[in-house]
């Protein structure tokens, strides 16, 4: 069947903002058209497709289950015809460039070895690395602006139609500064951890389910005082400085506890947490800067791996 040719490039890339953003008026703004020519570009889009490709609200817009299907495509078309641009323009092929998004659990300690390995290998390769929550990495990875995204995100619905690889397996523990009043009692009562404030992962977030669930195990509630972030920067400063408690992905503070700066509290279970891996999107032909960096990720786990499990 032939692409109807009434299909333009912006079209696609208009489609493609608007799912990005979520909002016809951020994709008019990040355009930099106004609102009705957005509204008017979409409805030529979907008028040539037969399709409702999102549905609006007071709160923005939703891809349907057509716009989902055509955003399978339409990401990585886009991109595959800016990178074949990109390589021709002279010299400009000779820098590869990869884009990583990254999750909190693997930027501290993961990541600084593989992009140091890929830099070792490769004199003229770009790593861009993008942070956030795995929903938004994922969502970028799905419209073409990311190659990759690494962490731990199996249980994100928005990894549907995408691609994993397991690496490594990491455990959530409790880690708090030296000298905390806590290392010096009986964790077999563990209500004590209830006595102060605690670290966790954002709400709504894979690493969040698992951190709850570590005090379920426990048996006490969340306490009333918390810091609810991602940042792995933030909740050590605040852990190294106060009472509170953090509960951390291992792979997040394993130099810290290897260095003595925090203390793992040992309380006799540990959340078996999850599946630390590379996801991919299977309608994208991995370049060749891509299959670099998910070499370095396979090498840089499996010495991980034999470091946790000589």
């Amino acid at each position: 069947m032939n692409i109807d040719n009434r299909i333009k490039f912006r079209h696609l890339l208009c489609f493609l903002e608007i799912a990005r953003q979520g909002s016809l008026a951020r994709a008019a703004e990040a355009l930099a058209i106004s609102q009705p020519a957005v509204s008017k570009t979409l409805k030529e889009l979907e008028e040539i497709l037969a399709t409702r490709l999102f549905e609006r609200s007071k709160q923005g817009v939703t891809p349907t289950s057509a716009g989902l299907a055509f955003l399978r495509y339409a990401g990585p078309s886009v991109q595959a015809l800016r990178a074949g641009v990109h390589s021709l323009r002279s010299g400009e092929h000779e820098a590869g460039v990869a884009r990583l998004g990254v999750l909190s659990t693997v930027e501290s300690s993961l990541l600084p070895d593989v992009v140091r390995r890929l830099h070792d290998q490769h004199a003229a390769l770009v790593v861009s690395v993008v942070t956030g929550p795995s929903a938004y990495l994922l969502g970028q990875l799905r419209v073409g602006a990311l190659d990759l995204v690494v962490g731990r995100m199996t249980d994100s619905p928005q990894i549907e139609g995408l691609t994993f690889e397991h690496l490594y397996s990491e455990s959530m523990i409790l880690v708090v500064r030296p000298g905390h009043a806590l290392l010096q009692v009986d964790l077999r009562d563990r209500s004590r951890l209830g006595d102060y404030p605690v670290v966790l992962p954002l709400a709504g977030t894979t690493i969040r389910r698992y951190a709850d669930s570590l005090f379920v195990q426990c048996g006490i509630a969340l306490p009333q005082q918390r810091l609810e972030t991602l940042s792995v920067a933030l909740s050590r400063r605040y852990v190294q400085s106060s009472d509170a408690v953090w509960i951390a992905p291992q792979d997040a503070v394993r130099q810290d506890l290897a260095r003595g700066e925090l203390v793992e509290l040992d309380i006799g279970l540990r959340e078996p947490g999850g599946s630390v891996g590379i996801c991919s999107n299977p309608t994208t032909p991995p370049s060749l800067a891509t299959q670099w960096c998910c070499e370095a990720l396979r090498t840089a786990a499996a010495d991980y791996r034999a470091a946790l499990y000589p």
